[in-house]
C-alpha cells in the first residue's frame, strides 16, 4: 500500500475515529462489528497479516495515531492486512468477533492467500494467538500476551479485574490452545516482569518459541520497534523463515540500542563484576562513542588495578 498515511496524532477521540474511518474506507474497507469492536481491511498481495489492537494504544502511538497494521501494509508491501480493533480493553471476547472470523473460514478468505500472519502485543497478543486457530497453519508473533483472563487460572495475576466479568471458556478462548494449530507461533516477553513472564510460561508447548527480551524495560513491543525488529519479524513469518535462529539474527541489533546496553551495564556494576565491565565496555565502544561506557570502562580498570595492587 504505497500511498501517504495521514498524521491523526493531534485530533480528539470522535474526530480522530472518524478521520481514521474515513480514510481506511477510500483505500480499503472498514467494517464496525459491534460498538466496540472495528475491522479495517487493506492492501492487497497473495499474503496477509491479521493485527489486533486496542483504540488507546493507537491513539498513543508514536505512528501518527495509526493502526500498526496500516505501517505494515506501506512499509512490508505486497500484502493484505486486516486490523481488528477494540475500542475499549474487551479482549476481542464479542460475539460479533467471533462471527467475523467464523465468516472468514467458513467463506474459505484464508485459503486465498499463501500464508497468514497474526500479531499482537498485550490483549493484542492474546487476540492474535485467540484467533489464529481459524488460519491453521497461520504463523503468530505475540509480545507479552495474556494467555487468559480466567480467574481459575490466573488468580496469579492481579490486572485487569474489570474485564474478568467476560468469558475466557467459550468459543476462541484459551489462547495457548488455539494457536496449537498454527504452523510456528513466537512468544516475546519479559522474563523480568513476573506476571509477563507466567502468562508466557502457558504458552509452552509444541510448536511455540519463548524468547526472553530481558534489559529492555517494562515496554518490550517498543523497544523492537525502536530497534526496527517487528516488520522484519512479519517479514520472516510471511515467507515461512522465522525461527530460533532466524530472530536471534536479528535480535543482535540490541548490541547498538542504547537503552538495553545501559540496563545490561546497570546489572553488570551492581553485581560488582570490574573485568566483565571492562569486557563489555571495550566491546561496545569499539563499535559506538558513549560517554557513559567510557567512564564505566575507566573505571573499572581503576578497580582491576587496584585489586592487582593489593595482591
Amino acid at each position: 500500500m504505497e500511498i501517504d498515511l495521514p498524521d491523526l496524532s493531534e485530533m480528539q477521540k470522535g474526530p480522530w475515529q472518524t478521520a481514521l474511518r474515513d480514510f481506511v474506507s477510500a483505500h480499503g474497507e472498514y467494517l464496525e462489528l459491534d460498538a466496540a469492536h472495528h475491522v479495517m481491511q487493506v492492501g492487497t498481495g497473495d499474503k496477509l497479516i491479521v493485527t489486533f489492537e486496542s483504540a488507546s494504544d493507537i491513539r498513543n502511538s508514536r505512528d501518527m495515531s495509526l493502526p500498526y497494521g496500516l505501517n505494515l501494509a506501506q512499509e512490508i508491501g505486497n500484502c493484505a492486512v486486516i486490523t481488528v480493533m477494540c475500542t475499549r480493553p474487551t479482549w476481542f471476547r464479542s460475539d460479533a468477533v467471533y462471527e467475523f472470523f467464523d465468516h472468514l473460514t467458513d467463506g474459505g478468505v484464508f485459503e486465498d492467500f499463501e500464508h497468514v500472519v497474526f500479531f499482537g502485543t498485550g490483549l493484542g497478543g492474546y487476540g492474535a494467538a485467540a484467533f489464529s486457530i481459524a488460519a491453521p497453519g497461520s504463523d503468530v508473533v505475540v509480545i507479552s500476551p495474556q494467555a487468559t483472563l480466567d480467574p481459575r487460572m490466573t488468580e496469579w495475576d492481579p490486572r485487569f479485574a474489570s474485564q474478568r466479568i467476560n468469558s475466557f471458556t467459550d468459543r476462541y478462548g484459551f489462547a495457548p490452545e488455539m494457536a496449537e494449530g498454527a504452523r510456528h507461533t513466537l512468544v516475546l516477553y519479559n522474563p523480568d516482569e513476573d506476571v509477563e513472564a507466567m502468562h508466557s510460561a502457558l504458552f509452552a508447548r509444541p510448536g511455540v518459541t519463548r524468547f526472553r527480551c530481558r534489559h529492555l524495560g517494562h515496554n518490550v513491543e517498543d523497544a523492537l520497534e525502536d530497534m526496527g525488529l517487528v516488520p522484519k519479524m512479519i517479514q520472516l513469518a510471511l515467507d515461512k523463515k522465522l525461527s530460533l535462529l532466524e530472530f536471534a539474527k536479528i535480535y543482535r541489533a540490541r548490541r547498538d540500542y542504547g537503552p538495553y546496553m545501559r540496563s545490561l551495564l546497570t546489572e553488570i556494576e551492581d553485581q560488582d563484576r570490574p573485568q566483565l565491565v571492562a569486557w563489555m565496555a571495550s566491546s561496545v565502544l569499539e563499535r559506538k562513542t558513549m560517554p557513559r561506557m567510557r567512564r564505566a570502562f575507566e573505571r573499572a580498570n581503576r578497580q582491576l588495578r587496584s585489586a592487582r595492587a593489593a595482591e
